[in-house]
């Protein structure tokens, strides 16, 4: 059965970094474009970056560009977003899904990331 556990999440003041990981399993990793997705309270989830299948090409939404950071490592089946600069904006649960245009997987339990001074 396919598994994401995202981890890393907790409470950081504003202007903090955080860095949120991934593991995956039960599927060939290095075949899949990874996405790391949020979802703040009465919101819709919503991408926040994305990186494909090699690590080649990288997307971000563009309330997080310049300050978070999408990596992955096909050995290790991880996938990591280093947020830098967090703002209360960015208070969500964190989930990350194999897939470019769309998410291919059941969703784990996201990781919780609240900006709070």
């Amino acid at each position: 059965q396919v598994q994401l556990v995202e981890s890393g999440g907790g409470l950081v003041q504003p202007g903090g970094p955080l860095r949120l990981s991934c593991a995956a399993s039960e599927f060939t990793f290095s075949d899949y474009a990874m996405s790391w997705y949020r979802q703040a309270p009465g919101k819709e989830r919503e991408l926040v970056a994305q990186i494909s299948s090699s690590g080649l090409n990288i997307n971000y939404a563009d309330s997080v560009k310049g300050r978070f950071i999408i990596s992955r490592n096909n050995v290790k089946n991880t996938v990591h977003l280093q947020m830098n600069s967090l703002k209360p904006e960015d208070t969500a649960v964190y989930y990350c899904n194999a897939g470019w245009a769309r998410a291919t997987m059941s969703w784990g339990q996201g990781t919780q990331v609240t900006v709070s001074s």
